[in-house]
Protein backbone atom coordinates (compact mmCIF):
# COMPACT_ATOMS: atom_id res chain seq x y z
CA UNK A 1 0.00 0.00 0.00
CA UNK A 2 1.46 3.41 -1.00
CA UNK A 3 2.56 5.67 1.94
CA UNK A 4 2.76 9.71 2.09
CA UNK A 5 5.86 11.18 3.13
CA UNK A 6 5.67 14.68 4.62
CA UNK A 7 7.71 17.26 2.38
CA UNK A 8 10.81 18.43 5.44
CA UNK A 9 12.23 21.83 5.75
CA UNK A 10 15.35 22.32 4.12
CA UNK A 11 15.54 18.69 2.29
CA UNK A 12 16.45 18.32 -1.47
CA UNK A 13 13.53 16.48 -2.61
CA UNK A 14 15.24 14.06 -6.08
CA UNK A 15 13.85 15.42 -9.44
CA UNK A 16 11.50 11.78 -9.57
CA UNK A 17 9.59 12.15 -6.10
CA UNK A 18 9.04 16.09 -6.91
CA UNK A 19 7.01 14.34 -10.14
CA UNK A 20 5.49 12.21 -8.21
CA UNK A 21 4.01 14.68 -4.85
CA UNK A 22 2.82 16.74 -8.02
CA UNK A 23 1.05 14.27 -10.06
CA UNK A 24 -0.25 12.91 -6.35
CA UNK A 25 -1.77 16.48 -5.51
CA UNK A 26 -2.98 16.75 -9.15
CA UNK A 27 -4.90 13.37 -8.43
CA UNK A 28 -6.46 14.74 -5.71
CA UNK A 29 -7.36 17.98 -7.26
CA UNK A 30 -8.77 16.14 -10.44
CA UNK A 31 -10.65 13.12 -7.96
CA UNK A 32 -14.07 14.76 -7.72
CA UNK A 33 -13.72 15.56 -11.67
CA UNK A 34 -12.81 12.21 -12.61
CA UNK A 35 -15.79 10.43 -10.38
CA UNK A 36 -18.16 13.19 -12.17
CA UNK A 37 -17.21 11.94 -15.38
CA UNK A 38 -17.26 7.66 -14.38
CA UNK A 39 -20.66 8.55 -12.84
CA UNK A 40 -21.79 9.97 -16.42
CA UNK A 41 -20.05 7.55 -18.29
CA UNK A 42 -22.76 5.33 -16.76
CA UNK A 43 -25.90 7.26 -18.09
CA UNK A 44 -27.37 5.56 -21.22
CA UNK A 45 -26.17 6.47 -24.41
CA UNK A 46 -28.26 9.24 -26.21
CA UNK A 47 -30.30 8.52 -29.43
CA UNK A 48 -27.31 8.60 -31.92
CA UNK A 49 -28.23 11.98 -33.74
CA UNK A 50 -26.68 12.46 -37.58
CA UNK A 51 -22.86 11.66 -37.79
CA UNK A 52 -23.12 10.00 -34.59
CA UNK A 53 -22.62 6.37 -33.99
CA UNK A 54 -25.44 3.35 -33.07
CA UNK A 55 -23.14 1.24 -30.76
CA UNK A 56 -24.00 -2.25 -30.62
CA UNK A 57 -22.86 -5.30 -28.70
CA UNK A 58 -22.91 -8.69 -30.32
CA UNK A 59 -21.20 -12.34 -30.38
CA UNK A 60 -19.46 -13.89 -33.34
CA UNK A 61 -21.44 -16.47 -34.49
CA UNK A 62 -22.87 -17.71 -37.95
CA UNK A 63 -26.04 -15.54 -37.56
CA UNK A 64 -25.24 -13.07 -35.58
CA UNK A 65 -21.23 -11.17 -36.65
CA UNK A 66 -19.50 -13.28 -38.66
CA UNK A 67 -16.64 -12.07 -41.56
CA UNK A 68 -16.73 -13.76 -45.16
CA UNK A 69 -13.62 -12.88 -46.93
CA UNK A 70 -13.11 -9.69 -44.92
CA UNK A 71 -16.79 -8.96 -45.23
CA UNK A 72 -19.10 -8.38 -41.91
CA UNK A 73 -21.82 -10.76 -42.56
CA UNK A 74 -24.55 -12.43 -40.66
CA UNK A 75 -28.64 -12.15 -40.21
CA UNK A 76 -28.54 -9.87 -37.15
CA UNK A 77 -25.41 -7.68 -38.50
CA UNK A 78 -27.45 -7.09 -41.76
CA UNK A 79 -30.67 -5.99 -39.87
CA UNK A 80 -29.16 -3.96 -37.79
CA UNK A 81 -27.20 -2.00 -41.05
CA UNK A 82 -30.74 -1.93 -42.39
CA UNK A 83 -31.85 -0.20 -39.13
CA UNK A 84 -28.93 2.25 -39.06
CA UNK A 85 -29.88 2.95 -42.25
CA UNK A 86 -33.61 4.00 -41.57
CA UNK A 87 -32.18 6.08 -38.76
CA UNK A 88 -29.44 7.66 -41.00
CA UNK A 89 -26.38 6.94 -39.11
CA UNK A 90 -23.44 4.38 -38.91
CA UNK A 91 -23.42 1.76 -36.86
CA UNK A 92 -20.21 0.12 -34.89
CA UNK A 93 -20.34 -3.64 -33.58
CA UNK A 94 -19.17 -4.38 -30.35
CA UNK A 95 -18.14 -8.16 -31.17
CA UNK A 96 -17.22 -9.58 -27.30
CA UNK A 97 -17.99 -13.11 -25.84
CA UNK A 98 -21.93 -13.76 -25.36
CA UNK A 99 -21.38 -14.13 -21.69
CA UNK A 100 -20.43 -10.30 -21.12
CA UNK A 101 -23.19 -8.93 -23.45
CA UNK A 102 -25.55 -8.49 -20.53
CA UNK A 103 -23.09 -6.70 -17.82
CA UNK A 104 -21.89 -4.36 -20.41
CA UNK A 105 -24.91 -3.59 -21.45
CA UNK A 106 -25.74 -2.37 -18.02
CA UNK A 107 -22.84 -0.48 -17.92
CA UNK A 108 -24.26 1.19 -21.18
CA UNK A 109 -21.57 0.49 -23.33
CA UNK A 110 -23.60 0.37 -26.05
CA UNK A 111 -27.13 1.75 -26.84
CA UNK A 112 -28.59 -2.01 -27.78
CA UNK A 113 -27.33 -5.56 -28.03
CA UNK A 114 -28.42 -8.08 -31.38
CA UNK A 115 -27.10 -11.64 -30.68
CA UNK A 116 -29.91 -13.84 -31.24
CA UNK A 117 -31.37 -13.44 -27.98
CA UNK A 118 -35.03 -14.42 -26.68
CA UNK A 119 -36.56 -12.13 -24.06
CA UNK A 120 -36.63 -12.76 -20.52
CA UNK A 121 -38.16 -11.38 -17.66
CA UNK A 122 -35.45 -9.59 -16.68
CA UNK A 123 -36.16 -5.90 -15.51
CA UNK A 124 -32.27 -4.84 -16.51
CA UNK A 125 -33.21 -4.67 -19.83
CA UNK A 126 -36.05 -4.03 -22.63
CA UNK A 127 -36.64 -6.49 -25.24
CA UNK A 128 -38.04 -5.21 -28.38
CA UNK A 129 -40.79 -7.54 -30.50
CA UNK A 130 -39.53 -10.51 -32.18
CA UNK A 131 -38.79 -10.02 -36.03
CA UNK A 132 -38.14 -14.49 -36.07
CA UNK A 133 -39.08 -17.80 -34.51
CA UNK A 134 -36.43 -20.96 -34.11
CA UNK A 135 -37.11 -23.93 -31.94
CA UNK A 136 -34.62 -25.55 -30.28
CA UNK A 137 -33.24 -29.20 -30.84
CA UNK A 138 -31.19 -31.75 -29.44
CA UNK A 139 -27.83 -32.56 -31.42
CA UNK A 140 -25.71 -35.64 -31.32
CA UNK A 141 -23.16 -37.58 -33.40
CA UNK A 142 -24.50 -39.97 -36.01
CA UNK A 143 -23.17 -43.32 -34.85
CA UNK A 144 -25.43 -42.47 -31.44
CA UNK A 145 -28.55 -43.42 -31.13
CA UNK A 146 -30.96 -40.94 -32.38
CA UNK A 147 -33.02 -39.36 -29.86
CA UNK A 148 -36.97 -39.66 -30.51
CA UNK A 149 -38.22 -38.90 -26.85
CA UNK A 150 -37.84 -37.73 -23.25
CA UNK A 151 -37.15 -41.23 -22.03
CA UNK A 152 -34.06 -41.41 -23.39
CA UNK A 153 -32.54 -38.58 -22.01
CA UNK A 154 -32.86 -40.08 -18.67
CA UNK A 155 -28.86 -40.19 -16.95
CA UNK A 156 -27.98 -38.15 -19.86
CA UNK A 157 -25.61 -34.87 -20.14
CA UNK A 158 -26.65 -32.08 -22.51
CA UNK A 159 -24.40 -29.41 -22.89
CA UNK A 160 -25.99 -25.92 -23.72
CA UNK A 161 -24.38 -22.66 -24.54
CA UNK A 162 -27.03 -19.88 -24.23
CA UNK A 163 -29.54 -19.08 -21.14
CA UNK A 164 -31.97 -19.73 -23.69
CA UNK A 165 -31.40 -23.04 -23.65
CA UNK A 166 -30.53 -23.54 -19.99
CA UNK A 167 -33.98 -22.10 -19.23
CA UNK A 168 -35.45 -24.88 -21.51
CA UNK A 169 -33.15 -27.65 -20.07
CA UNK A 170 -34.26 -26.94 -16.98
CA UNK A 171 -37.88 -26.61 -17.89
CA UNK A 172 -36.66 -30.57 -19.02
CA UNK A 173 -35.19 -31.79 -16.13
CA UNK A 174 -38.90 -31.58 -14.81
CA UNK A 175 -39.91 -34.36 -16.89
CA UNK A 176 -36.16 -36.11 -16.80
CA UNK A 177 -35.09 -35.51 -13.28
CA UNK A 178 -31.92 -37.28 -14.03
CA UNK A 179 -30.78 -35.22 -16.95
CA UNK A 180 -27.76 -33.77 -16.37
CA UNK A 181 -27.24 -29.55 -17.37
CA UNK A 182 -23.49 -28.61 -18.36
CA UNK A 183 -22.46 -25.48 -19.78
CA UNK A 184 -20.53 -25.19 -22.98
CA UNK A 185 -16.74 -24.11 -23.06
CA UNK A 186 -16.81 -23.60 -26.63
CA UNK A 187 -16.53 -19.57 -27.67
CA UNK A 188 -19.19 -19.65 -30.71
CA UNK A 189 -21.98 -22.02 -31.48
CA UNK A 190 -20.21 -23.75 -34.35
CA UNK A 191 -17.19 -24.58 -32.23
CA UNK A 192 -19.69 -26.51 -30.05
CA UNK A 193 -21.12 -28.52 -33.06
CA UNK A 194 -17.76 -29.25 -33.92
CA UNK A 195 -17.08 -30.79 -30.08
CA UNK A 196 -20.41 -32.62 -30.59
CA UNK A 197 -19.23 -33.74 -34.00
CA UNK A 198 -15.50 -34.87 -33.04
CA UNK A 199 -17.33 -36.70 -29.80
CA UNK A 200 -15.95 -33.89 -27.10
CA UNK A 201 -19.42 -33.39 -26.42
CA UNK A 202 -21.74 -36.10 -26.46
CA UNK A 203 -25.63 -34.02 -26.72
CA UNK A 204 -25.54 -30.79 -27.18
CA UNK A 205 -29.18 -28.13 -27.18
CA UNK A 206 -28.74 -25.71 -29.95
CA UNK A 207 -30.94 -23.26 -32.09
CA UNK A 208 -32.24 -24.98 -35.39
CA UNK A 209 -30.58 -22.45 -37.26
CA UNK A 210 -27.33 -23.39 -36.08
CA UNK A 211 -28.09 -26.70 -36.12
CA UNK A 212 -28.83 -26.58 -39.59
CA UNK A 213 -25.84 -24.33 -40.49
CA UNK A 214 -23.82 -26.71 -38.49
CA UNK A 215 -24.55 -29.95 -40.05
CA UNK A 216 -22.83 -28.85 -43.77
CA UNK A 217 -19.82 -28.06 -41.78
CA UNK A 218 -20.09 -31.29 -39.99
CA UNK A 219 -22.13 -33.74 -41.64
CA UNK A 220 -21.74 -36.47 -39.26
CA UNK A 221 -23.87 -34.17 -36.74
CA UNK A 222 -27.50 -35.43 -36.54
CA UNK A 223 -30.68 -33.81 -34.96
CA UNK A 224 -33.04 -35.64 -32.62
CA UNK A 225 -35.91 -33.84 -30.40
CA UNK A 226 -37.46 -30.51 -30.49
CA UNK A 227 -37.06 -28.99 -27.28
CA UNK A 228 -40.17 -26.70 -26.48
CA UNK A 229 -41.64 -24.25 -28.66
CA UNK A 230 -40.45 -21.95 -31.48
CA UNK A 231 -38.57 -18.97 -29.49
CA UNK A 232 -38.65 -15.36 -30.68
CA UNK A 233 -35.71 -13.96 -31.54
CA UNK A 234 -35.43 -9.83 -30.24
CA UNK A 235 -33.11 -7.14 -29.51
CA UNK A 236 -32.24 -6.65 -26.19
CA UNK A 237 -31.79 -2.47 -24.87
CA UNK A 238 -31.13 -1.01 -21.00
CA UNK A 239 -34.05 -1.20 -19.21
CA UNK A 240 -33.53 2.48 -18.92
CA UNK A 241 -32.25 3.17 -22.24
CA UNK A 242 -33.04 6.08 -24.62
CA UNK A 243 -36.93 5.91 -25.07
CA UNK A 244 -36.87 7.53 -28.60
CA UNK A 245 -34.23 4.70 -29.81
CA UNK A 246 -36.60 1.67 -28.61
CA UNK A 247 -39.32 3.04 -30.33
CA UNK A 248 -37.44 3.34 -33.53
CA UNK A 249 -36.24 -0.20 -33.41
CA UNK A 250 -39.76 -1.25 -32.41
CA UNK A 251 -41.54 0.79 -35.74
CA UNK A 252 -38.98 -0.80 -37.98
CA UNK A 253 -39.04 -4.10 -37.04
CA UNK A 254 -43.02 -4.07 -37.40
CA UNK A 255 -42.53 -2.53 -40.44
CA UNK A 256 -40.33 -5.35 -41.56
CA UNK A 257 -41.22 -8.35 -40.00
CA UNK A 258 -43.91 -9.19 -42.91
CA UNK A 259 -41.27 -7.61 -45.98
CA UNK A 260 -39.76 -9.18 -48.92
CA UNK A 261 -36.78 -7.78 -46.98
CA UNK A 262 -37.02 -9.90 -44.00
CA UNK A 263 -37.80 -12.78 -46.12
CA UNK A 264 -34.98 -12.00 -48.40
CA UNK A 265 -32.16 -12.13 -45.33
CA UNK A 266 -33.83 -15.54 -44.18
CA UNK A 267 -32.95 -16.94 -47.64
CA UNK A 268 -29.51 -15.12 -47.73
CA UNK A 269 -28.72 -16.97 -44.50
CA UNK A 270 -30.48 -19.86 -44.21
CA UNK A 271 -32.17 -20.34 -47.76
CA UNK A 272 -29.71 -22.90 -49.27
CA UNK A 273 -28.72 -24.78 -46.91
CA UNK A 274 -30.92 -28.14 -47.58
CA UNK A 275 -29.60 -28.31 -50.82
CA UNK A 276 -26.75 -30.65 -50.81
CA UNK A 277 -27.71 -34.12 -48.96
CA UNK A 278 -25.03 -35.07 -46.02
CA UNK A 279 -23.02 -37.87 -48.25
CA UNK A 280 -22.05 -34.79 -51.01
CA UNK A 281 -20.45 -32.52 -47.74
CA UNK A 282 -18.73 -35.64 -46.46
CA UNK A 283 -17.19 -36.09 -49.95
CA UNK A 284 -16.64 -32.48 -49.98
CA UNK A 285 -14.89 -32.47 -47.02
CA UNK A 286 -12.64 -35.92 -48.01
CA UNK A 287 -11.82 -33.92 -50.97
CA UNK A 288 -10.45 -30.73 -49.30
CA UNK A 289 -7.84 -32.79 -47.64
CA UNK A 290 -7.05 -35.20 -50.48
CA UNK A 291 -7.22 -33.29 -53.82
CA UNK A 292 -7.67 -29.40 -52.95
CA UNK A 293 -3.76 -29.26 -52.01
CA UNK A 294 -3.06 -30.32 -55.49
CA UNK A 295 -4.58 -26.87 -57.13
CA UNK A 296 -4.42 -24.74 -54.21
CA UNK A 297 -1.66 -22.40 -55.10
CA UNK A 298 -3.36 -22.12 -58.69
CA UNK A 299 -6.31 -20.91 -57.04
CA UNK A 300 -3.90 -18.43 -54.86
CA UNK A 301 -2.20 -17.36 -58.09
CA UNK A 302 -5.71 -16.07 -59.62
CA UNK A 303 -6.76 -14.13 -56.66
CA UNK A 304 -3.49 -12.38 -56.46
CA UNK A 305 -4.46 -11.25 -60.05
CA UNK A 306 -8.36 -11.16 -60.00
CA UNK A 307 -8.89 -10.04 -56.56
CA UNK A 308 -11.59 -13.21 -56.30
CA UNK A 309 -11.61 -14.66 -53.03
CA UNK A 310 -9.20 -18.35 -53.49
CA UNK A 311 -11.74 -20.18 -52.03
CA UNK A 312 -14.92 -19.05 -53.91
CA UNK A 313 -13.20 -19.97 -56.85
CA UNK A 314 -12.42 -23.17 -55.42
CA UNK A 315 -16.08 -23.65 -54.41
CA UNK A 316 -16.82 -22.88 -58.00
CA UNK A 317 -14.72 -25.21 -59.76
CA UNK A 318 -15.82 -28.22 -57.54
CA UNK A 319 -19.43 -27.81 -58.51
CA UNK A 320 -18.39 -27.38 -61.79
CA UNK A 321 -15.95 -30.48 -62.16
CA UNK A 322 -15.21 -31.70 -58.75
CA UNK A 323 -11.75 -30.73 -59.07
CA UNK A 324 -11.37 -32.81 -62.00
CA UNK A 325 -8.99 -31.36 -64.76
CA UNK A 326 -10.14 -33.66 -67.49
CA UNK A 327 -13.73 -33.27 -66.73
CA UNK A 328 -15.82 -33.08 -70.02
CA UNK A 329 -19.25 -32.43 -70.35
CA UNK A 330 -21.54 -33.78 -73.12
CA UNK A 331 -21.86 -29.97 -74.38
CA UNK A 332 -18.41 -30.07 -74.87
CA UNK A 333 -17.26 -27.73 -71.81
CA UNK A 334 -14.59 -29.15 -70.76
CA UNK A 335 -11.80 -28.67 -67.91
CA UNK A 336 -11.52 -28.02 -63.86
CA UNK A 337 -13.19 -24.28 -64.55
CA UNK A 338 -15.21 -26.34 -67.16
CA UNK A 339 -14.88 -23.67 -69.77
CA UNK A 340 -16.46 -23.19 -73.54
CA UNK A 341 -14.40 -23.13 -76.47
CA UNK A 342 -15.60 -20.14 -77.14
CA UNK A 343 -14.81 -18.53 -73.78
CA UNK A 344 -11.68 -20.67 -73.80
CA UNK A 345 -10.64 -19.09 -77.03
CA UNK A 346 -11.70 -15.65 -75.79
CA UNK A 347 -9.43 -16.00 -72.76
CA UNK A 348 -6.62 -17.14 -74.35
CA UNK A 349 -6.87 -20.47 -73.38
CA UNK A 350 -4.77 -23.09 -75.41
CA UNK A 351 -5.67 -25.97 -73.56
CA UNK A 352 -9.05 -26.20 -71.70
CA UNK A 353 -7.69 -29.64 -70.00
CA UNK A 354 -4.50 -27.80 -68.33
CA UNK A 355 -5.60 -26.78 -64.87
CA UNK A 356 -2.79 -23.75 -65.07
CA UNK A 357 -4.47 -22.37 -68.12
CA UNK A 358 -7.65 -23.14 -66.45
CA UNK A 359 -8.17 -21.78 -63.76
CA UNK A 360 -6.57 -18.37 -64.03
CA UNK A 361 -8.79 -18.17 -67.65
CA UNK A 362 -12.27 -19.26 -65.29
CA UNK A 363 -11.21 -15.61 -62.32
CA UNK A 364 -10.97 -13.46 -65.19
CA UNK A 365 -13.98 -14.50 -66.90
CA UNK A 366 -16.28 -14.30 -64.17
CA UNK A 367 -14.31 -10.79 -63.29
CA UNK A 368 -15.37 -9.74 -66.78
CA UNK A 369 -18.60 -11.17 -65.96
CA UNK A 370 -19.27 -8.86 -62.99
CA UNK A 371 -17.99 -5.66 -64.32
CA UNK A 372 -21.49 -6.86 -66.64
CA UNK A 373 -23.59 -6.31 -63.41
CA UNK A 374 -24.54 -3.07 -62.87
CA UNK A 375 -23.07 -0.76 -60.24
CA UNK A 376 -26.21 -1.03 -58.55
CA UNK A 377 -26.27 -4.26 -57.56
CA UNK A 378 -24.29 -4.52 -54.20
CA UNK A 379 -22.03 -7.68 -52.49
CA UNK A 380 -22.87 -10.43 -52.20
CA UNK A 381 -25.81 -10.62 -55.22
CA UNK A 382 -23.11 -9.32 -57.13
CA UNK A 383 -20.98 -12.35 -57.45
CA UNK A 384 -23.84 -14.49 -56.87
CA UNK A 385 -25.59 -13.02 -60.21
CA UNK A 386 -22.31 -13.46 -61.92
CA UNK A 387 -22.12 -16.93 -60.67
CA UNK A 388 -25.65 -17.15 -62.40
CA UNK A 389 -24.28 -15.67 -65.77
CA UNK A 390 -21.26 -18.15 -65.28
CA UNK A 391 -23.51 -20.95 -66.17
CA UNK A 392 -25.68 -19.41 -68.97
CA UNK A 393 -23.88 -17.03 -70.34
CA UNK A 394 -24.39 -13.16 -70.26
CA UNK A 395 -26.50 -13.12 -72.86
CA UNK A 396 -29.06 -15.13 -71.51
CA UNK A 397 -28.48 -13.50 -67.92
CA UNK A 398 -29.24 -10.53 -69.25
CA UNK A 399 -32.62 -11.30 -70.62
CA UNK A 400 -33.29 -12.89 -67.32
CA UNK A 401 -32.89 -8.86 -65.96
CA UNK A 402 -34.74 -7.24 -68.55
CA UNK A 403 -37.68 -10.22 -68.18
CA UNK A 404 -36.99 -8.98 -64.36
CA UNK A 405 -37.60 -5.26 -65.14
CA UNK A 406 -40.82 -6.04 -67.19
CA UNK A 407 -42.64 -7.95 -64.29
CA UNK A 408 -41.51 -5.52 -61.95
CA UNK A 409 -39.21 -7.44 -59.68
CA UNK A 410 -35.73 -5.77 -58.53
CA UNK A 411 -33.03 -6.88 -60.67
CA UNK A 412 -30.40 -6.23 -58.54
CA UNK A 413 -31.59 -9.05 -55.56
CA UNK A 414 -30.20 -12.58 -55.89
CA UNK A 415 -33.20 -13.22 -54.00
CA UNK A 416 -35.53 -12.07 -56.70
CA UNK A 417 -33.87 -13.26 -59.65
CA UNK A 418 -33.77 -17.03 -58.30
CA UNK A 419 -37.70 -16.91 -59.12
CA UNK A 420 -37.00 -15.65 -62.72
CA UNK A 421 -34.27 -17.37 -64.05
CA UNK A 422 -36.20 -20.38 -63.88
CA UNK A 423 -38.22 -18.77 -66.39
CA UNK A 424 -36.09 -18.61 -69.24
CA UNK A 425 -36.86 -22.63 -69.76
CA UNK A 426 -40.93 -21.82 -70.31
CA UNK A 427 -41.83 -20.82 -74.08
CA UNK A 428 -44.43 -18.08 -72.93
CA UNK A 429 -41.06 -16.54 -72.01
CA UNK A 430 -38.51 -17.56 -73.91
CA UNK A 431 -40.50 -16.84 -77.18
CA UNK A 432 -40.03 -13.57 -76.78
CA UNK A 433 -36.25 -13.20 -75.78
CA UNK A 434 -33.74 -13.10 -78.41
CA UNK A 435 -31.34 -14.93 -76.83
CA UNK A 436 -33.86 -18.34 -76.57
CA UNK A 437 -34.13 -20.67 -74.03
CA UNK A 438 -31.85 -21.48 -71.30
CA UNK A 439 -31.78 -23.71 -68.62
CA UNK A 440 -32.05 -20.75 -65.60
CA UNK A 441 -32.98 -23.12 -63.38
CA UNK A 442 -29.89 -25.60 -63.50
CA UNK A 443 -28.09 -21.49 -62.78
CA UNK A 444 -29.97 -21.51 -59.65
CA UNK A 445 -28.93 -24.44 -58.20
CA UNK A 446 -25.20 -23.95 -59.14
CA UNK A 447 -25.04 -20.96 -57.35
CA UNK A 448 -27.04 -22.23 -54.27
CA UNK A 449 -24.31 -24.86 -54.25
CA UNK A 450 -21.16 -23.04 -54.67
CA UNK A 451 -22.37 -20.82 -51.86
CA UNK A 452 -22.86 -23.75 -49.80
CA UNK A 453 -19.59 -25.09 -50.68
CA UNK A 454 -17.83 -21.27 -50.30
CA UNK A 455 -18.90 -21.59 -46.45
CA UNK A 456 -17.66 -24.86 -45.79
CA UNK A 457 -14.35 -23.88 -47.25
CA UNK A 458 -14.59 -20.77 -45.26
CA UNK A 459 -14.61 -22.91 -42.21
CA UNK A 460 -12.00 -25.77 -42.89
CA UNK A 461 -9.76 -22.91 -44.91
CA UNK A 462 -9.58 -20.39 -43.02
CA UNK A 463 -7.44 -16.98 -43.02
CA UNK A 464 -5.76 -15.39 -46.49
CA UNK A 465 -3.47 -16.21 -48.85
CA UNK A 466 -2.07 -13.34 -48.21
CA UNK A 467 -0.72 -12.95 -44.21
CA UNK A 468 -3.92 -12.55 -42.20
CA UNK A 469 -5.55 -10.29 -44.35
CA UNK A 470 -8.78 -11.49 -45.56
CA UNK A 471 -9.30 -11.15 -49.65
CA UNK A 472 -12.74 -10.82 -49.85
CA UNK A 473 -15.32 -11.86 -52.04
CA UNK A 474 -14.07 -9.55 -54.59
CA UNK A 475 -11.60 -6.78 -54.68
CA UNK A 476 -13.30 -5.19 -57.73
Amino acid sequence: MATSVPLQRGRIIPEDRKRKGIRGRLAWLLLPFLLVLSACSNRPLPFPEAEQELIVLTHAGPLTYDTEGGMSIGFEHDLVQMFATKLGVPVRFVVVPRHEIHERLMRREAHMAAGWFSPTSSKSFAFSDPFLSTPDVLVRHEDALPLRNLEQLRGQTVVAQSNRQYRALRELQKQAPNLTIRESRADTPLDLLADVASRKVEIALVDQAIASIGQNYYPTLQTGLEVGEAQPIAWMFPADGDARLYEQAQAFIAGIRDSRALTALNDRYLGHLERLRPMDVVIFIERIESLLPRYRELFLQAQQETGLDWRLLAALSYQESHWNPLNTSPTGVRGIMMLTEDTADRMGVSNRLDPNESIIAGARYLNILKSYIPQSTLEPDRTWQALAAYNIGPGHFNAARRLAGRKGVDGDSWFEMKKILPLLARPEYYANLKSGRARGGEAVILVENVRLFYDILLRHQPGSAFGNQESGISKS
